[in-house]
């Protein structure tokens, strides 16, 4: 078993190889986007609750039509669904950058637009989730999904300190229009994909919306490891944070609350390209559980440091963590779930994946304006440290869970 990055399906998937490539570069962008709009709203507010807002802004409407969206997402071609989805994002992203440009609108404009883009993203991100287990099978599932995560790293990585760079030497507007920019990477990855079919004939509606979440509530290694993401990044999520953190400890200065995301990234880099010793292993869902810990430990930790160094060293390992766990996850549920279901599982874990967060820079914003931005941090840890072991002492079928290799 080789401990670096599985290459095989970048090499032996040409569509596969496209569709990540375009995800990679408008996934670059896409951090620029995020950083522009939590700098965005602090800089126009400096309240922690505002920006733990933004967190509410793209949760609400992202359950809301993920939910919606299983109703018809395995009854409809999921390629053609994600093309027309990804042309209103572009259009959705012109917009923000012309509010960020000319303060039209200002605050309320820049919310009801990153709303906008959540419902649309939450569209998008189950369909693409839904093409790589049709694309990749067996352990090449596994390594495709650590591909997949490797690429997020990578623009974490350097994505969040490129945008504070550009944000301090030309303003955040710059940073929105190169994230309009990279979404026809997004399109050109799409558009290599072969013309899709429904999934399944049966009818689409609410009753496909009920089986969809039946499925998941009556198999307990879907279940454990959907509530496994959810109390790690709804207890635990930092971003929020950064920004008032920066301020109390380190002179809010921009191009140190870059820093912070990319420190993250560090770690899930570091993490993704030793991810065959991820992939590689035939227990993912214990592996999730016990990188569910590592995470939250090392950012309660990182609430009771002063030290930047400490800081920084603690968030990669944290985003190491996270790394290890998104790819387990994602292998224990798209293992599992059959292809008459994938569209609305997928789901279900993109609202796991991404509202959680979301939700979890809500609660950090609220707990930090009551406190601080180091407390918040602390308590989110230990918080997410006695989760995780519940789900782990209550779902021995995700401890056990094994995949099958090639």
């Amino acid at each position: 078993m080789s401990a670096l990055t599985d290459l095989r399906p970048l090499r032996e998937s040409p569509v596969f190889r496209r569709l990540w490539l375009g995800t990679t570069a408008s996934g670059f962008g896409g951090q620029f986007g995020t950083f522009a709009v939590v700098y965005y709203v602090w800089d126009r507010t400096h309240s922690a609750a505002a920006v733990g807002l933004t967190g509410l802004v793209t949760a609400v409407p992202l359950i809301l039509l993920a939910l919606a969206g299983s109703a018809f997402t395995d009854h409809v071609d999921r390629r053609l669904l994600a093309l027309r989805c990804t042309a209103a994002q572009i259009l959705v992203s012109a917009a923000m950058t012309a509010v960020a440009f000319t303060d039209l609108g200002g605050v309320p404009a820049m919310l009801t637009l990153l709303a906008a883009q959540s419902a649309l993203s939450a569209l998008v991100g189950p369909a693409k989730r839904s093409f790589v287990p049709v694309l990749l099978t067996g352990d090449r599932l596994a390594a495709g999904l650590a591909l997949n995560h490797l690429s997020f790293q990578i623009a974490m990585l350097l994505g969040p300190a490129a945008a504070g760079a550009l944000t301090a030497v030309a303003g955040v507007g710059w940073c929105l229009a190169f994230d309009t920019l990279t979404f026809s990477a997004a399109l050109a990855g799409l558009a290599g994909l072969p013309a899709g079919v429904p999934a399944t004939s049966g009818a689409p509606g609410l009753r496909a919306v009920a089986a969809g979440l039946a499925y998941a509530a009556r198999t307990p290694p879907v279940r454990g490891a959907l509530l496994a993401d959810l109390v790690a990044t709804v207890f635990a999520m930092p971003v929020a944070l950064f920004p008032v953190v920066n301020d109390e400890r380190f002179g809010g200065r921009p191009e140190v609350l870059g820093l912070f995301t990319t420190a993250l990234a560090v770690g899930g880099v570091l993490a993704s390209i030793l991810s065959g010793l991820a992939t590689g292993r035939s227990h993912p869902g214990l592996l999730l559980l016990t990188c569910g810990g590592v995470w939250a430990v090392a950012l309660g930790l990182a609430g009771v440091s002063s030290n930047l160094p400490i800081v920084l060293a603690l968030l990669a390992v944290a985003g190491a963590a996270d790394t290890w766990a998104v790819v387990s996850r994602g292998t224990v549920v798209q293992t599992v779930t059959p292809p008459d279901f994938r569209g609305r599982i997928s789901s279900l874990e993109h609202i796991a994946g991404v509202a959680g967060p979301h939700l979890g820079n809500l609660r950090a914003g609220l707990v930090a304006a009551a406190s601080s931005g180091g407390a918040a941090l602390a308590l989110g840890g230990a918080t997410a440290v006695v989760a995780t072991g519940l789900i782990a002492l209550s779902t021995p079928q995700l401890r056990r869970f094994r995949t099958p290799q090639d």
